[in-house]
């Protein structure tokens, strides 16, 4: 009764129109210029980089230098500008900004370049648009709002605090993150929005968002590995990691590109949390370095190889996000390893370098990825554990291993009966997406388990 009364309190807050608790001064930005992702000890890491003439430093440069087309000319002509020390990139920065509608380039020139009067006035016009009209899910459109306002700091402070308090209080902590609390998941496409806005706000505002939505946070990275297929994608610049999609075709590299450049500013974040470290040790491998025209600003600016990172193979080869009902399961961490994707009820299975969807009814046979089973399930249902045989050493005991099971496409949030043979019945339930994770112990001999949906009480 408690929940369903501060839910109700909750739609009344998101519903009613914002008024500012006088909190303004809080949202002021008070920091100095370069202020948008190159706080003082980043930019002392990439002017470091330039006088080791790093590999990043020698790929960015060799680009900038020889006037290479960049999809995002602002972002790189700026970002080349300020570790260089040289004017003149930022000059053909400014008319680049100029010339383009993307309001996050412009802030970053105005930010870094020097104030400009027309890019100041396309700042301040966009902070016009009523926050109302801005979807709730799109993160992208989130951080353009808190770019712009960062970078009119100086020449609106009232506007740019107004801007801020409105995003963090109204569409962040009253709309989105309760939504992540409650199992809810940013797009995948727009998880590196979600990283640059953690940074603006940290780095200004001193706001960490994590505090709002830990348990989204803390998984995030664990996902965010687990989520590529194991095979990765040879383009003509570098390898790539490619994140799983749900369309046609040959895999989109721009987000392949954006999904590297999250890991790296997660590390860039918070290089001191434990899941980070093993994201560090995920993207310490250079041939995935992107060296391309548009990843490379993103690689040079993020990425720090001195950071000490864990290797990835210690990590446990699932991810079983209950929360959201999604399933990610790899046979190992070897790039030919099999993988199985369950995401908003589609299953992918991804095998010898190929993707193939998956249609599972209740009587398909069971997929067996490394040691998960999985089965598309029905009520009831019965199937048969058999035995695994442990491999051990001479005089060496035996580990007692646990199998896992998994029965997808079941009804969301529902509660089961769980009967295996020779123990006591047992109650189970469902996640956000119909999934029902098993474990159990290996058993000596072959026993049958079988799941029923739990019946309701009878009406009196």
């Amino acid at each position: 009764m408690g929940h369903r009364i501060w839910a109700n309190g909750l739609i009344l807050l998101v519903a009613l129109p914002f008024v500012s608790t006088g909190a303004e001064d809080d949202y002021k930005v008070y920091t100095e210029s370069p202020r948008i992702f190159l706080n003082a000890k980043r930019l002392r890491l990439l002017r470091r980089e330039k006088e080791r003439l790093s590999i990043r430093w020698q790929q960015f440069e060799l680009l900038m230098a020889g006037k290479a087309p960049m999809p995002e000319p602002g972002f790189a002509l700026a970002l080349y500008s300020q570790v260089s020390q040289s004017p003149e990139p930022c000059q053909r920065a400014i008319a680049a900004a100029l010339t383009s509608s993307d309001i996050r380039q412009t802030a970053i020139v105005a930010d870094w370049c020097g104030t400009n009067a027309t890019l100041t006035a396309r700042l301040q016009k966009s902070l016009t648009v009523p926050l109302a009209s801005m979807p709730i899910a799109s993160v992208a459109a989130a951080r353009n709002r808190a770019i712009a306002a960062i970078a009119i700091a100086d020449q609106a402070p009232q506007a740019s605090a107004r801007a801020l308090e409105e995003l963090v209080e109204k569409w962040w902590r009253s709309a989105l993150a309760p939504k992540l609390r409650e199992g809810g998941t940013v797009p995948r496409q727009e998880t590196y929005a979600l990283l640059e806005l953690l940074h603006l706000l940290r780095d200004n505002l001193n706001i960490d968002l994590r505090d709002d939505a830990g348990a989204y946070f803390k998984e995030l990275p664990l996902f965010q590995i687990l989520s590529y297929y194991p095979s990765p994608f040879p383009a003509t610049e570098n390898e790539y990691r490619v994140p799983f999609f749900t369309s046609d075709g040959e895999p989109d590299l721009i987000q392949a590109a954006l999904s590297r450049a999250s890991e790296l500013a997660m590390v860039a974040y918070d290089g001191n949390l434990l899941e980070n470290q093993f994201i560090q040790g995920w993207v310490l491998q250079d041939r995935f370095l992107m060296r391309g025209t548009f990843g490379i600003a993103y690689e040079f600016l993020w990425a720090n190889p001195y950071q000490p990172g864990l290797s990835f193979h210690h990590l446990p080869n699932l991810y079983h996000d209950k929360r959201g009902g999604r399933l990610f399961v790899r046979s190992t961490w070897e790039e030919d390893a099999s993988y199985f994707c369950y995401y908003d009820g589609q299953i992918q299975f991804f095998e010898d370098g190929k993707r193939k969807r998956l249609v599972m009814k209740g009587n398909s046979a069971p997929i067996q990825v490394g040691g998960v089973t999985l089965f598309s399930a029905q009520s009831p249902m019965k199937f048969v554990v058999e035995p695994v045989r442990e491999e051990s050493e001479p005089g060496e005991r035996a580990v007692v291993r646990k199998l896992y099971y998994f029965l997808v496409s079941l009804k969301p949030n529902a509660r089961f009966d769980i009967e295996v043979d020779d123990e006591e019945l047992q109650e189970g339930s469902t996640d956000a997406g119909g999934i029902l994770a098993l474990t159990l112990a290996n058993p000596s001999t072959a026993r049958a388990v079988r799941i029923r949906e739990t019946r309701p009480p009878a009406r009196r």
